[in-house]
């Protein structure tokens, strides 16, 4: 089976899946298969356009992040591999390096995002009002400097339309305060370990956003981890405060979308051209080889 088909069929021996924007979340009861396709999403819309390789990537990275960062935070990935599905042979190697093996959690319903520089959405409001967020920053800060200190902004989880920034009390009057802020301690201890990490390879990790679950009571890590889909990534050596610096992230498809597309950011969206296409790919497989230290096979 090849990857564009996983995109819009169910697996053979498998329960139908849930769809997110990215990926497929199939329930084998005391576990989840998931199953990161393709597809890309921006300002919260989905493509019609895939990415190819993008879901190796995302879980190639993902994984390499667990295995760095499980000392912070309990996360969710099992250890078992997917022959231990019993699925066929070919279906087995197309899934292997796009797919992780979970254990179930009640999924908390904010995006923990950790915003380290001035970008984005932040920066526009910064602009407006002198805060990101709701929280007051210090005057004369420039495009894309580095904040003071990284500071956690939580969103809501939308299934469909766009997510929305809330301040932390909503988060913790929804959540309970204990465990909100268990969440925006590792939200942030995993962003202070991983963009120093990454800092040392050349790229800078301006933002990212992490989701939570409880298992077992416990608030643990899930889903995908400091992933070109999650996070923006720069490279250190051409960032300047005061530019809008090239990522190695989607960056490149929002910059298209906003300015050539004349698109609208409502549904549906529009296909991409081979061209913006090959370049967000281009970048994919790049961050996936500075941050991991090897390259995803052609």
């Amino acid at each position: 089976m090849n990857d564009d088909a996983m995109h819009e069929s169910s697996l053979p021996g498998l329960p139908p899946p849930r769809r997110g924007k990215v990926r497929d979340v199939y329930d084998l009861g005391d576990r989840v298969l998931l199953v990161a396709t393709d597809r890309i999403s921006a300002f919260d819309v989905v493509f019609p356009t895939p990415i190819p390789g993008k879901g190796r990537v995302l879980t190639g990275l993902t994984r390499f992040w667990l295995g760095l960062l499980g000392d912070i935070v309990p996360n969710h990935l099992l250890p078992d591999s997917i022959s231990s599905l019993g699925l066929p042979a070919g279906l087995a190697e197309s899934l292997a390096g796009r797919s992780l093996l979970a254990r179930k959690a009640e999924v908390l319903p904010f995006e923990c995002i950790v915003r380290g520089y001035l970008i984005g959405s932040g920066w526009k409001e910064y602009q407006a009002s002198g805060k990101l967020c709701g929280l007051r920053l210090p005057a004369g800060l420039r495009l894309a400097e580095r904040l003071p200190e990284p500071i956690f902004t939580p969103s809501t989880k939308a299934e469909a339309g766009h997510d929305r920034n809330v301040p932390f009390q909503a988060m913790a009057a929804a959540l309970g305060a204990d465990r909100a802020g268990r969440a925006r301690s590792a939200a942030l201890a995993l962003y202070a370990r991983a963009a120093a990490m990454a800092r040392e390879k050349g790229i800078i990790i301006a933002d990212t956003k992490f989701e939570f679950g409880l298992i077992n009571g416990e608030v643990a890590l899930i889903d995908e981890v400091l992933t070109p889909d999650s996070s923006r990534f720069w490279p250190l050596d051409q960032w300047r405060p005061g530019e809008n610096p090239p990522s190695f992230d989607k960056q490149h498809l929002r910059d298209w979308l906003e300015r050539k597309s004349g698109w609208n950011k409502e549904p549906p969206a529009p296909p991409l051209p081979e061209r913006v296409v090959e370049a967000t790919r281009s970048r994919y497989l790049e961050a996936y080889a500075r941050l991991s230290g090897s390259r995803l096979p052609e």
